[in-house]
């Protein structure tokens, strides 16, 4: 179990929070071990939903590499360079 907390906000509703601890697991998983694009990319969907604006997507995934190590934006760059069925790994 990871050993970091995850980057949440307090006004966020339970179904937010899920998706976004959901997109952190999934990019977790691509560096541990993989994840298929189509998963990844239904996750940041998800993701988006909760966080529409691009500073906010970067001020959150900032806080979760300084807690965790991993890179969001590196998994959702190759989300986007791979096609459907790839696996992703980092």
């Amino acid at each position: 179990m990871a050993e970091y907390q995850y980057p949440l906000r307090a006004d966020w509703s339970t179904e937010e929070i899920v998706s976004v601890i959901d997109f952190f697991t999934k990019v977790e998983q691509a560096y541990e071990s993989s994840v298929e694009r189509e998963d990844f990319m239904n996750h940041y969907g998800s993701f988006k939903k909760v966080v529409p604006s691009m500073a906010e997507e970067k001020t959150l995934c900032k806080e979760f590499e300084e807690s965790s190590g991993y890179v969001a934006y590196r998994v959702v760059k190759l989300a986007k360079e791979r096609k459907a069925g790839e696996l992703l790994k980092v």
